[in-house]
C-alpha cells in the first residue's frame, strides 16, 4: 500500500471527504446513531450501493463507527466517532456559509 503524501491540510481533508456525499453522511450522523436504512431514506438521492460505498469508505477512514447488534433480524447502526466529530465541527462552518448564500448559489447559470 502506498504511503498517502499530503501538499498541505486542505488536500487532506477534502481526500477525505471525496465527493458530495461523505458530507451529508456526516452531517446526518452528527445528529445521532442510524440504521442503513434510515440513513438510506435521510440522505435524499444517495443509491443504495454508493451509500454502502461511502460508508465503508468512512469506516475506513476512521471517521464511522459500524457497529453489529447479535439479534434476529439482524441491527447495524453507524455513528461518528470522535474524530468524525473532529471533522463534522470543521464542516460546520462551511455549512453555514452555504446556509447564508444558496440562493445566490442556487441563481448560478
Amino acid at each position: 500500500m502506498r504511503k498517502r503524501s499530503y501538499t498541505c491540510g486542505l488536500d487532506a481533508a477534502i481526500d477525505v471527504m471525496g465527493g458530495k456525499w461523505k458530507g451529508l453522511i456526516l452531517f446526518w450522523l452528527g445528529e445521532g446513531p442510524l440504521r442503513f436504512g434510515e440513513l438510506r431514506r435521510t440522505v435524499v438521492g444517495i443509491s443504495e450501493r454508493m451509500l454502502i460505498l461511502q460508508l465503508r469508505e468512512l469506516e475506513a477512514s476512521g471517521l464511522v463507527h459500524r457497529e453489529v447488534h447479535d439479534q434476529v433480524p439482524p441491527k447495524v447502526e453507524y455513528s461518528l466517532t470522535e474524530f468524525g466529530h473532529s471533522l463534522l465541527a470543521a464542516l460546520t462552518p462551511l455549512g453555514q456559509w452555504g446556509e447564508d448564500h444558496i440562493e445566490r448559489l442556487e441563481a448560478l447559470p
